[in-house]
């Protein structure tokens, strides 16, 4: 863990794989109910948050405030890509998500720098990512638009070279 403090709130920012973790739960509740998503079974989906991907463990990291709640928290994984001539992985960012109360505080920006760093710390050198309302913040750090690649949800779709 290792904890910041900044002029606003002090935190810690905790590697989660476990997603029955109570705060990355809480959190994710809180990002799902912004969006308007209902889930019926939530510990079926966390549940499945921890076995899903054949090997490939699902990671995240929440910034956890001092008063216990969180500011948010960014969801990755590796992917494999693979054809008949070409292997790679790429880790891509799943969900990300920071609290309305903490948005352009630095909080997104640091979150994102965590995972590309995991990233980086464990081979990979491509992140990729879609989105639909945050375009401008990845430009802002080094993404571009993937032209070309398409995602199953219509989303845009950006990567980085982290290497």
């Amino acid at each position: 863990m290792v904890k910041q403090s900044d002029m606003r709130k002090e935190y810690t920012d905790a590697l989660i794989s476990d997603f029955t973790d109570p705060l990355f739960q809480r959190a994710f509740q809180q990002y799902f109910g912004e969006l308007g998503i209902a889930v019926k079974d939530w510990d079926g989906l966390f549940r499945e948050m921890n076995e899903e991907n054949e090997g490939q463990k699902n990671s995240a990291y929440v910034r956890r405030l001092a008063d216990g709640g969180a500011a948010g928290f960014i969801q990755f994984i590796p992917i494999r890509f693979s054809s008949w001539f070409f292997e790679g992985t790429c880790g891509l960012i799943r969900e990300f998500w920071v609290a309305d109360e903490f948005r352009n505080q630095g909080h997104g920006s640091g979150l994102l720098a965590l995972a590309e760093r995991h990233f980086l710390e464990h081979g990979i050198y491509t992140s990729i990512l879609t989105t639909d309302t945050a375009g401008r913040f990845y430009e802002r750090h080094g993404y571009r638009k993937a032209a070309g690649c398409r995602a199953k949800n219509h989303d845009e779709v950006f990567i980085k070279s982290l290497g």
